[in-house]
């Protein structure tokens, strides 16, 4: 019995198809993000009129640095798919995304923090399990998790704090 013949290899990281993709990255963030906060307005209003903790920052912060999360998940994920192409850890990838997007409307939309919290948590998982896989393809693709990760950590902490002192 004779193998079948290997199928050439894609080449991802050069020629056009790349910066397609790249497109195709920063798009699916982009749209991440307008899910999270569509229908959703007047967040800084509510977030304002929250009892919060002493440590939570303000609501003008939010904006630059999820622009620059954004970027970087886009830039990551785009790296890992030049090694591996839309495999396992591009679905987890999605899957945070996913999760990513329904928090906003959780916390701000439905006033639902406990929900949102929950959200977080596994949104979180999602984020390390990218970010190990991501180091495993390509280290570079998990370095420019690590913020990502950092922040969903900080902001699963104040998610909780929130809920706690505004039930």
């Amino acid at each position: 019995m004779t193998a079948a013949p290997a199928s050439p290899a894609v080449d991802r990281r050069h020629g056009p198809r790349r910066w397609w993709a790249l497109a195709a990255f920063l798009a699916a963030v982009t749209v991440t993000a307008a899910v999270g906060v569509l229908g959703v307005s007047g967040t800084a209003d509510e977030y304002a009129g929250l009892d919060q903790p002493s440590w939570a920052p303000p609501s003008w912060l939010f904006g630059p640095v999820w622009t620059l999360l954004y970027v970087l998940i886009a830039i990551a994920g785009w790296l890992a798919w030049q090694r591996i192409g839309f495999t396992g850890p591009l679905w987890a990838y999605a899957a945070q995304l996913v999760l990513n997007a329904v928090w906003t409307p959780l916390f701000f939309g439905a006033g639902r923090y406990g929900m949102a919290f929950a959200d977080i948590v596994i949104l979180w998982a999602l984020v390390v399990v990218t970010t190990v896989a991501f180091l495993r393809v390509r280290r570079s693709a998990g370095y420019l998790l690590l913020p990502y990760l950092a922040w969903v950590t900080f902001a699963a902490a104040l998610n909780f704090a929130i809920w706690q002192l505004n039930t």
